[in-house]
């Protein structure tokens, strides 16, 4: 009995994907004409039987939804392998398929094309972390439509979903003020992302609006050029708080603090951002902005399925909003 052929026999028999094959057999947009016949004349090859009547339920096949995460992201991150758990879970709920690809330092220094892409087997691509300007400008070509995930651009207008980091490191900073708190860091490196730099934007509002002087003695590194971290330097004029651009670098300073000898909160403060593991696990529990990484996967996801659809569809920049998480690691010195 001869094997029934598919969309996806068809699809694998050219080398791309079931929903390519499924656009041009149903004149729809995403193909060019030359594409559009090549697949019919490869089905009509192959001995496909067209379904005329088909509903576009039964009919439409499934997305491959690409995944693109840096490898440093996963060797020193932790959030981002919870939210590419919350993306996978978002596309099962859709019966769609995703595909995840760890770019290496190489691949993302060489420039070279993530292989999901190459071999065509993904239909539209999320970002998730932040990738070198170089590597971006590159992506330009890219054959498929994309997003970017916890970061943007300002030098290419590329559609994204962010957390609301200036509000949320505003919301910290304030915090650690009406606390009684003056001597405020800021520890992050601020170069290495687009988060980052918005939570110090955030920072400095705070100082700004209650007349503090923004100390560059107080702008703590915490990464090098690749993202890996580095030993944190401790300002010898030791502030009495610390803003932290995410929980694990918070975690990170809280130990490193108590071996010097300081106890906390008494102290000194310490705030992060995320609310992921680390906040919970350290001692004292962490003061933090909970991301609503949900509503983020939710968002991405939506986008990333309409571009599919219609890869000229735009919506800019998304930002969705968290929530000030209030714990021990903040002395609270006075009232509301």
């Amino acid at each position: 009995m001869a094997k029934k052929v598919t969309l996806k026999t068809i699809g694998d028999a050219l080398g791309i994907s079931a929903v390519s094959v499924f656009k041009a057999l149903s004149d729809k947009e995403g193909v060019s004409e030359r594409m559009r016949e090549t697949i019919r004349q490869k089905a009509d090859e192959l001995g496909y039987v067209y379904k005329r009547n088909q509903t576009k339920k039964t009919a439409e096949p499934k997305h491959n939804i690409g995944v693109l995460i840096a490898s440093r992201y996963i060797s020193e991150n932790a959030f981002y392998s919870q939210m590419n758990t919350c993306i996978l879970q978002e596309t099962n709920l859709h019966n769609d398929t995703c595909i995840m690809e760890i770019l290496s330092e190489e691949n993302e220094r060489m420039l070279i094309s993530p292989n999901m892409v190459s071999d065509s087997s993904v239909d539209g691509m999320i970002i998730l972390g932040q990738l070198s300007s170089a590597y971006i400008e590159m992506l330009r070509s890219c054959p498929v439509p994309y997003i970017f995930m916890d970061f943007y651009s300002a030098n290419h207008d590329i559609d994204s979903v962010v957390s609301d980091n200036v509000y949320g490191s505003y919301l910290l900073t304030s915090y650690l003020i009406k606390n009684g708190c003056r001597k405020i860091a800021f520890v992050g490196s601020i170069k290495a992302t687009s988060s980052i730099c918005d939570r110090y934007l955030g920072y400095l509002r705070a100082l700004i609006e209650n007349d503090i002087p923004v100390n560059p003695k107080y702008l703590i590194e915490d990464r090098e050029e690749s993202g890996r971290y580095i030993p944190l330097i401790i300002p010898k004029d030791t502030p009495d708080a610390f803003v932290c651009n995410c929980d694990n670098i918070a975690c990170i300073l809280i130990n490193q603090l108590k071996e010097l000898g300081y106890e906390l909160p008494d102290d000194i403060a310490v705030v992060g951002y995320d609310d992921h593991l680390y906040s919970g696990l350290c001692t004292p529990q962490l003061t933090t902005i909970r991301v609503d990484m949900k509503e983020m996967v939710h968002q991405a996801y939506k986008m990333i399925s309409a571009k599919i659809s219609d890869p000229a569809i735009h919506f800019g920049r998304r930002v969705v909003n968290g929530k000030l998480i209030i714990r021990d690691s903040v002395k609270c010195r006075t009232r509301e």
